[in-house]
């Protein structure tokens, strides 16, 4: 279908459906940003640890080397040594970039879990879509989104090297470890102005991959259409729904006309059809009203019935503005109804 045609909002029902199928506004460059700036700052952090860990696993190597043997003592030391190393450095340095790395997915797009994406799809490995992927506008997004990565990373590199030159030239009369710090705080440096630099063009990219997203999921008018009407019904199939209960509801009301003790008109527009029983009833009830047809409907019926027509204009209007189908009439109707009704019963004994 033509993307021009698609002019309308996605609606919450298509954005949940490709929610469900893992399709999502999200920047994979935002997490890869606070991650690096994650592991930077925790490498800092842990760095007397890293440093006492190292120490403790290179004694272990180059104290007499030549008098070691290899036996599963000396496998088993080894391998109890690089656990160590690991549990103290690795292990929470890599904790840490995976909850930077999950919370930085869970601010973007909530909390989502869907087996979609895993699912094979031949279209994903179909050559024709992958050349159109390649030539794509995303694609070259992407291209030139890698592009100012590169020139801003070499950049930033370019600026603190160039600054701090003079301390890397005095390293040469330096011990290891003090080279070894030093080349780490410039390395610490470039790489945290690095990732600030790219949390900032990552901002940009989640930006951009909002729109697209948007403008992918958008709908045609028709396609909202049919929506609206799977999700409320087809307004012709309500239509006629409620023609039917209309034709019930009349069709009972004219059967109520037959057991009326009176209908008052006004006298060729409006019919208001009235009921009393002392019995069951505080007050009289209207029991069918209408007006022109409906009324014209009521009058024929009344006659066919003997059901007394009495003409009072007045009267007609206040019943049929002021009193439902079924209701009582109200107080201050009373003494009207009540004189008409004593009329008709005079006249029926």
């Amino acid at each position: 279908m033509d993307r021009g045609s698609r002019t309308e909002k996605a609606t919450p029902k298509r954005r949940s459906e490709v929610r469900k199928k893992g399709q999502v506004a999200r920047s994979m460059e935002v997490n890869s940003a606070l991650i690096i700036l994650a592991i930077l700052i925790a490498i800092k952090s842990f760095g007397q640890g890293i440093y006492e860990s190292l120490s403790d696993l290179m004694r272990f190597f180059l104290s007499n080397p030549s008098s070691i043997e290899i036996n599963d003592k000396v496998i088993s030391d080894l391998m109890l040594n690089l656990s160590l190393f690991f549990l103290k450095t690795i292990l929470p340095i890599t904790a840490i970039a995976l909850l930077v790395g999950i919370t930085a997915s869970i601010a973007q797009i909530g909390f989502l879990f869907t087996p979609k994406p895993l699912v094979p799809d031949l279209k994903k490995i179909d050559p024709i879509s992958g050349i159109s992927r390649l030539f794509s506008a995303r694609a070259l997004v992407e291209l030139l989104k890698s592009i100012i990565k590169i020139v801003v990373v070499g950049y930033i590199a370019y600026l603190v090297i160039k600054d701090r030159y003079p301390e890397m030239i005095l390293t040469m009369d330096m011990d290891i470890w003090h080279m070894l710090a030093t080349f780490g705080s410039i390395t610490y440096e470039i790489g945290i102005k690095t990732g600030i630099a790219l949390l900032i063009i990552a901002a940009f990219d989640y930006a951009f991959q909002r729109y697209s997203f948007e403008k992918s999921i958008r709908m045609t008018k028709q396609e909202v259409k049919e929506e609206l009407k799977q999700s409320e019904g087809d307004p012709q199939i309500k239509a006629k729904i409620k023609r039917k209960q209309m034709e019930i509801a009349t069709r009972r009301m004219m059967q109520a006309v037959a057991e009326a003790d009176v209908v008052i008109t006004n006298p060729v527009k409006l019919a208001v059809a009235i009921k009393y029983d002392a019995e069951t009833m505080n007050a009289p009830k209207v029991v069918a009203k209408g007006q022109r047809l409906v009324a014209e409907r009521i009058r024929e019926i009344a006659k066919e019935n003997n059901v007394p027509i009495v003409e009072d204009k007045v009267l007609a209007q206040a019943l049929y503005k002021s009193v439902e189908i079924g209701q009582e009439i109200p107080y201050n109707l009373y003494k009207a109804v009540a004189e008409i009704l004593a009329y008709v019963y005079q006249l029926n004994k």
